[in-house]
């Protein structure tokens, strides 16, 4: 198998389906001779043609609504958007006209679009640029909304995406795409949406977390171990739909549990992942289940971004809370 990095994995993936099924089309701002802003879609224009990956004009409302009448009309369009903060001048075309489609049209069409878009901090990248907006995918009903935290599933969620016949909101953490490599198969291959993976056994806590976040709640994990605690990491993979008998399984085993994500706090994942163990796995639970999370402000600038991620010494915090409660 070849060493693939997450950039590469991705691109592989989009080749393996554009190669697989001509209805398939890659375009965005810059993504063709270009190859994107970060070079995710680099050689595909000219193993493909300009027909099927190409470059629109510097206007996110525009592929989004691209990517929704070409959906309509049979095409499997992948629709890249530069950084997650360009969404808001798209989100009527993507959360409104794509997620309701299948719904409006009684079943008559499918949406079947995949929005790529790259999220989160920790690079000092300018302002919009590191936001982490998955709170809002997944409260809308009709989007799924997968966060891959490795090379391995990112080819084979973002395969599995592309022949979904509904939306899917992609997101690709920007401290991932050259973070490590590993061994992904070089034919097409697909890791199941809505199922997460149990990156490391544990009985005294579960941490759940995706994205970036599952590579640092496993450095918490290596420093809890040092203390006696051993914590059970769970990344989700996918937001929408949640996998939540996974997280149940993890509960009633460990009984005790605390939520990471990079986003602020209020409203996001995390939240609604409490409010689910508290309707499934309340009487398995020995403390409270805690919120790890970036604090309730606009995303800071350069100078202090390190300070307001959360960090392995924050998620060490909350698991000795819930453990001594």
């Amino acid at each position: 198998m070849a060493q693939m990095n997450m950039k590469e994995a991705i691109r592989d993936a989009m080749r393996a389906e554009l190669k697989n099924d001509p209805n398939v089309l890659v375009f965005g701002e810059d993504v063709g001779k270009v190859g994107g802003v970060f070079r995710a879609t680099e050689g595909l224009q000219g193993e493909f043609g300009a027909e099927r990956v190409f470059d629109t004009p510097l206007a996110e409302s525009a592929i989004a609504g691209l990517a929704v009448g070409m959906g309509t009309q049979g095409f499997r369009p992948i629709a890249e958007i530069q950084f997650v903060g360009f969404i808001y001048e798209a989100l009527d075309q993507m959360f409104v006209q794509a997620a309701r489609m299948r719904f409006r049209s009684g079943g008559r069409y499918h949406a079947p679009i995949v929005f790529r878009t790259p999220f989160g901090g920790g690079v000092k990248a300018a302002e919009l640029h590191t936001d982490s907006l998955e709170g809002l995918a997944i409260q809308t009903p009709g989007m799924k909304v997968i966060v891959p935290s490795n090379p391995y599933d990112a080819k084979g969620l973002l395969i599995s995406a592309i022949r979904d016949n509904d939306p899917v909101f992609f997101m690709e953490h920007l401290n991932l795409y050259h973070a490590f490599r590993q061994e992904v198969p070089e034919d097409a291959y697909t890791v199941p949406i809505g199922k997460a993976n149990v990156v490391r056994e544990g009985s005294d806590v579960t941490i759940i977390a995706y994205g970036l976040m599952v590579h640092t709640a496993l450095k918490a994990a290596d420093e809890l171990e040092k203390k006696g605690v051993k914590a059970e990491v769970i990344d989700l993979r996918t937001l929408m739909p949640l996998d939540i008998d996974t997280i149940v399984a993890s509960i009633q085993k460990t009984n005790r549990a605390i939520v990471v994500q990079e986003a602020q706090k209020t409203s996001g994942a995390a939240a609604e992942i409490i409010a689910q163990i508290n309707e499934k796995a309340i009487l398995h639970l020995e403390a409270p289940v805690l919120r790890v999370a970036g604090p309730d402000t606009v995303y800071p600038f350069a100078q202090i971004e390190d300070a307001w991620l959360p960090g392995p010494a924050r998620i060490m915090a909350a698991a000795d809370k819930v453990v001594n409660f």
